[in-house]
């Protein structure tokens, strides 16, 4: 993958956390029942640096609000799971990257596989309606 992009971001569940808050701080300005999609967008992005600390020996929920409130605090992108466990969490101080295009192959592909879920619901949803 890096041979096709060369182009890095900061891992360690950084990007995820960030976006999370980016879209959360989106949400708030959406009105209606939408938003609540959008939050749960937001909280569905968490998942990774909660695996990322649960996998790592660490309290899943107190090491993402600390990483949260960091992020928020210092606005620093960079800052994500110390899954090393070395002191920081700040992943440019760790060398801890990911390449680009994988993390938006994986966002990509999450959305697509959501997008399959919410047809074969509406299918669903039609069937039965029909009565079959």
């Amino acid at each position: 993958n890096l041979i096709r992009d060369n182009r890095i971001i900061y891992g360690g569940g950084s990007a995820e956390i960030t976006c999370s808050l980016a879209i959360s701080a989106a949400a708030d300005k959406i009105q209606g029942v939408e938003q609540y999609a959008v939050r749960a967008f937001a909280d569905a992005l968490d998942a990774i640096p909660l695996a990322l600390a649960e996998n790592s020996g660490l309290s899943p929920i107190e090491t993402l609000a600390q990483v949260k409130a960091a992020q928020s605090k210092d606005n620093n992108p960079n800052l994500g799971v110390d899954c090393n466990q070395r002191g920081t969490i700040s992943m440019k101080d760790q060398f801890v990257f990911d390449p680009l295009i994988s993390k938006q192959s994986q966002f990509l592909l999450a959305n697509q596989v959501v997008k399959m879920i919410l047809k074969i619901d509406d299918i669903i949803k039609q069937g039965k309606e029909q009565g079959q």
